[in-house]
């Protein structure tokens, strides 16, 4: 048989996660450590104190533990994880109603991080934006996660210098300012080339049962087809009702 190879990694990486593994499994001391990794016992201690400084792990009088950092990570991508499952199949429906790629944005701080894709059944896509970070005001997921934030959140984000992606983003305060008060009267957010030239998109906001705010669902395609004209609104309409569903559905 053919031999095979381990991926090459990165020497550091893969000493700071075996200690991690340790602490993880129980042993607490330095030199319960020290005493189960090949390294020499200064290179234990440096590495203890780096993930330490990070908040990977965190030091008690019984010692070394896993720290917050790594554990605050772990119900966000257990609930990244879940939200996409339950989402998925409703994208998938939603693309093939309007002929154009839908997603899934969650907020990510004071922006938007786009976790799932579902590609268009047209020949013509736009690109897969899996994993991206962009800022809220560029884009209509991050306009219709805005329009659910309070006043002063909405206020702090607009005093600062605002990204200008494209010739046409909406970067001056008062006019994003009307656009979220008409995103929440509508319930849906639309974009023509702001997010991108050629591209736009519109979404609406995912909320739970007592209204907080789990992400967006969106579809976007080329501007030239996507939104037909006139079509905008009717389209607006359908994102709505389907994330309304998804957690409808959830429940039933």
């Amino acid at each position: 048989m053919p031999r095979t190879h381990a991926p090459p990694t990165v020497q550091s990486v893969d000493r700071a996660f075996a200690i991690l593994d340790l602490v993880a499994s129980g042993s607490r001391t330095f030199s319960a450590v020290a005493g189960q990794v090949d390294l020499p016992r200064s290179t234990v201690s440096r590495l203890l104190t780096t993930l330490e400084a990070l908040r990977a792990i965190e030091r008690t009088p019984d010692g070394y533990h896993i720290g917050t950092r790594v554990s605050d990570l772990v119900p966000v991508l257990h609930g990244w994880t879940s939200l996409r499952t339950l989402v998925h199949p409703h994208l998938q429906s939603l693309a093939e109603r309007l002929g154009e790629a839908t997603g899934l944005a969650v907020p990510d701080g004071d922006g938007v991080r786009y976790v799932s894709h579902v590609e268009s059944p047209n020949p013509v896509q736009v690109r897969d934006y899996t994993n991206l970070v962009t800022p809220a005001h560029i884009g209509s997921p991050g306009l219709a996660m805005m329009s659910r934030w309070d006043p002063e959140r909405v206020d702090a984000y607009l005093a600062r210098p605002l990204d200008q992606h494209t010739a046409t983003t909406v970067v001056d305060p008062d006019a994003i300012r009307a656009r979220l008060v008409t995103i929440r009267r509508k319930g849906y957010a639309v974009v023509r080339d702001e997010f991108a030239d050629g591209i736009s998109s519109v979404a609406a906001c995912l909320l739970d049962h007592d209204g907080v705010l789990m992400g967006t669902i969106h579809a976007h395609g080329p501007t030239y087809r996507f939104p037909a004209e006139g079509m905008a609104d009717a389209i607006g309409l359908t994102i709505a009702h389907t994330s309304r569903a998804i957690l409808a559905r959830a429940a039933a």
